[in-house]
């Protein structure tokens, strides 16, 4: 007796590519028109705000926290986008079309949801957590350029604040593990922190020798030097290793594949978020989106010129060239497997610490005889 088989329906994987494609076009146009809007009608309010600091601030990161979730829902949806094209199958289908609206019904189930504290767990750590993990990736926000003016807050520091700030999101990884009295928890807290940490070392020697080529720890200031040639092309023995190693250690900051042992799901359930729910697990969540995007757009300032390019306006370059470091990012994610965290820990400690020292040596031994 023979025995018939179905076979399976075929999916069009490349068209959700091109829709991706499609739908991020339309918003690089729409951001592009917003450059020819006439801004100068808002003069006398732009003064007003101006002239009172705290409602200067307030609507600073109220405009961040706006572009933060705005961000954070497009690339959730252009991940599991590009997911399904790299896996040969279609990814969210049914919420808006072709899905558009999958990650906003997602959103509005999690502000529904209810907000469930264990009994036993340590409370004022457990409810503060989250917002020590999601401030600090604002307060990052608010001094990353996408133009000369498109800049919460400009200042000599800025690379170096950048840097220090975004470190404060380990004690709150910390607080989610220890408060929420789970041994899951709490082991993927310690990974978090050791990992965050540990990588941290060679990122900043890496952005040490960027601030050492520029002259300069302004993040707008490195930009505009590298207007002639960008640093990676101007220097490409040196930045070219410095991108390598820069690009692997935002993969463990942020907690991605190959690097995401904190949150390992065959090890430790969900890691440190393993108890939270509602709008407090949204919080880790946007958190986590929103660097990715930091990640990647302090890369375009320190290797690839920032906004600098012809024709479109620069918010859109430097848009642009974020997301194409994320579309990397994603494309790493899907396609190597978990390390092991003595494999993880080994590769910083033996390798990206000593060539990162090593990188910072030769920037300095060219920086004096150049």
């Amino acid at each position: 007796m023979s025995v018939q088989t179905s076979q399976p329906a075929r999916t069009a994987p490349g068209g959700q590519l091109v829709l991706g494609l499609i739908l991020t076009l339309v918003l690089v146009g729409l951001v592009s028109a917003l450059a020819y809007l006439p801004w100068y009608l808002l003069a006398p309010a732009t003064k007003f705000i101006a002239a009172h600091p705290v409602l200067n601030a307030f609507l600073d990161a109220l405009v961040v926290c706006a572009f933060i979730a705005a961000q954070c829902l497009f690339l959730i949806w252009l991940e599991r986008k590009f997911a399904g094209w790299l896996q040969a199958r279609l990814g969210p289908m049914h919420v808006g079309w072709k899905g558009t609206f999958q990650t906003v019904a997602d959103a509005v189930k999690l502000l529904l949801k209810e907000d469930i504290i264990p009994t036993h767990a340590d409370r004022p750590l457990f409810v503060i957590a989250p917002y020590l993990v999601f401030v600090p990736t604002v307060l990052a926000f608010m001094v990353l350029p996408f133009s000369l003016s498109w800049v919460g807050y400009d200042f000599g520091l800025s690379a170096l604040f950048a840097l220090s700030i975004s470190t404060v999101a380990a004690m709150g990884i910390l607080a989610a593990g220890w408060g929420s009295n789970n041994k899951y928890s709490l082991l993927g807290g310690v990974r978090a922190v050791a990992q965050l940490l540990s990588y941290e070392i060679p990122m900043v020697l890496v952005v040490l020798a960027v601030v050492m080529l520029a002259d300069t720890l302004s993040l707008t200031q490195i930009v505009q030097r590298q207007a002639g040639l960008w640093n990676i092309a101007a220097q490409p023995l040196l930045m070219a290793p410095a991108f390598l190693i820069y690009f692997a250690c935002s993969l463990a900051e942020v907690n991605r594949a190959p690097f995401d042992l904190p949150e390992a799901e065959s090890e430790l359930v969900g890691g440190f978020h393993t108890e939270y729910s509602g709008m407090r697990f949204a919080f880790f969540f946007l958190a986590e989106f929103a660097n990715n995007f930091f990640s990647a757009g302090l890369a375009v300032v320190l290797f690839f010129g920032g906004w600098l390019g012809p024709g479109l306006p620069a918010p859109v370059w430097f848009t642009l060239k974020v997301l194409l470091l994320i579309g990397l990012m994603m494309w790493v994610r899907w396609t190597l497997p978990r390390l092991r965290i003595d494999q993880m820990m080994g590769f910083c400690w033996k390798l990206l610490v000593p060539l990162a020292l090593a990188l910072l040596c030769a920037t300095a031994l060219w920086l004096v005889k150049g």
